[in-house]
């Protein structure tokens, strides 16, 4: 199966030259989404029906002879960030995004290469740019299919190459777990392991109050602002970097050791709106945590399976199955009334989920579309709904 993952690494742009150049591509690429967002929007105003990208696309050989500073950026860079607001578009529509917004400078700035940029050991080509200082930590594998140069708040340049490679389809053949994601303590496992909540926001929020004061104390439009606002960005830079390496590492091990990733179905849309929990769950990245065990699962030969988020794995009985509909969020331990067995809440979720095998369960493949479970019943093959409406 084929499959594409990307390599991010840092570069060092010169300042004299190439800061510049970059400067322009981003600001030239996000003219072009502005006015590619504002001419949908009259089209739909107007005629009530939407524009395409190709119709998009054909406007830029007469915009840049009215605009011939548009010629500074790269003909292809402009082209992207038209298909960027078309995949917004789509986003929408689906549900799975707001309405595309006017971006600005103070936005995330990234443009992409989709052809012709070159990587070495020690730099990259990006054209109208030239060649860039890099550091490659790994090499890549594959072939290279576009390169997404980005810049941080706090002023870093990265560069991002998607490759595309063919991995052999197999499994691992080891044991299941089941994964109950929580606040007190991040993840535990069915197997009785608890792993600690890193809770990085909260363990820098002392610092980032102190910064953001002195942030808002500095006068608008002068260096100090401009000092005091890179001191806030790099903070947030670093907790971010702090979260995604410890969901990384955790997600890393969980798939290589274990055949099977059973994890919850949450809603972690609706559970923020409970303003008491939102910042937890928010400095958790519990969906992102999701996502990247999806992805790495058929790199080593696991899957992932989502459970039914009304499933109360927490008030069922791993021994006999007996719902306790009395156990409150406070309650971290309790005891069956028909099996007098002590129950662990967070390690009794886990060993459900695992169990949880049948209803209810989605197996995601992050190369393909999902598939359905499906037992054997009766003496022939059944899915899951039909397996339930027998049950």
């Amino acid at each position: 199966m084929k499959i594409r993952r990307a390599y991010k690494y840092r570069i060092y742009p010169n300042k004299q030259q190439q800061q510049q150049q970059l400067a322009v591509q981003f600001g030239h690429a996000r003219f072009i989404f502005n006015y590619g967002l504002d001419v949908r929007k009259k089209a739909f105003k107007e005629t009530g029906k939407g524009l395409s990208y190709t119709a998009t696309a054909l406007l830029l050989p007469k915009l840049k002879q009215d605009l011939p500073w548009l010629k500074e950026a790269d003909s292809q860079v402009l082209q992207q960030k038209l298909k960027d607001l078309d995949t917004a578009y789509v986003n929408f529509f689906q549900g799975h995004a707001g309405y595309p917004t006017f971006k600005n400078k103070n936005s995330h700035q990234a443009i992409r290469y989709p052809q012709r940029f070159k990587l070495t050991d020690s730099q990259i080509y990006l054209p109208k740019v030239g060649w860039v200082a890099l550091v490659l930590h790994r090499p890549t594998e594959g072939v290279p299919k576009n390169a997404t140069v980005s810049k941080t708040k706090s002023g870093k340049y990265f560069v991002s190459v998607q490759c595309e490679l063919e991995l052999s389809e197999f499994s691992n053949n080891l044991p299941a777990v089941g994964v109950d994601l929580g606040l007190h303590h991040f993840a535990t496992l069915s197997t009785g392991e608890k792993v600690a909540h890193p809770a990085h926001l909260r363990a820098a929020e002392k610092k980032l109050r102190r910064l953001q004061k002195a942030l808002s104390r500095t006068k608008k439009g002068s260096a100090n602002r401009a000092k005091a606002r890179r001191r806030v960005a790099v903070l947030h830079e670093k907790i971010a970097n702090q979260r995604s390496d410890f969901l990384h590492k955790l997600s890393n091990r969980l798939v290589r050791s274990h055949g099977t990733v059973r994890l919850e179905n949450l809603n972690v849309a609706g559970m923020v709106k409970c303003h008491s929990l939102a910042k937890s769950i928010s400095d958790s990245g519990w969906n992102t945590f999701k996502l990247q065990c999806e992805y790495k699962a058929c790199q080593y030969g696991s899957g992932v399976q989502s459970v039914d988020r009304f499933f109360p794995s927490s008030k069922t009985c791993n021994v006999c199955g007996y719902v306790n509909n009395d156990l409150k969020l406070q309650h971290r331990f309790w005891t069956c009334h028909e099996s007098s067995a002590e129950h662990d809440r967070d390690i009794n979720a886990a060993i459900n989920i695992r169990n949880f095998n049948t209803v209810g369960v989605t197996e995601l493949q992050a190369c393909g579309e999902d598939v359905r479970p499906t037992t054997f019943l009766g003496g022939r093959l059944t899915s899951v709904k039909e397996e339930a409406q027998c049950l």
